[in-house]
């Protein structure tokens, strides 16, 4: 989630990402960084996007009730 996160910030960025934990990650720029993107930037993109992802799991949710489906067979099926 982290190269997508740097990417939601600066689409054409080059980089490697080489872990799961943004304090503990190591982040290779191959474009060197030019718009100069921080971790608190990265951290704050990472924030955002875990909220949208839980807003999408929610909306599935409801939509699946609505169908007729029991939370017992939504969690079960999808894990939501």
């Amino acid at each position: 989630m982290i190269a997508e996160a740097i990417l939601k910030l600066k689409l054409d960025a080059q980089v490697t990402v080489n872990g799961n934990d943004i304090d503990t990650c190591e982040i290779i720029w191959h474009d060197n960084n030019p718009t100069n993107i921080t971790k608190e930037q990265i951290k704050v993109a990472i924030s955002e996007l875990q909220q949208n992802e839980e807003t999408k799991k929610a909306s599935a949710k409801e939509k699946l009730l609505a169908l007729g489906l029991t939370e017992e067979e939504i969690k079960l099926t999808f894990g939501i």
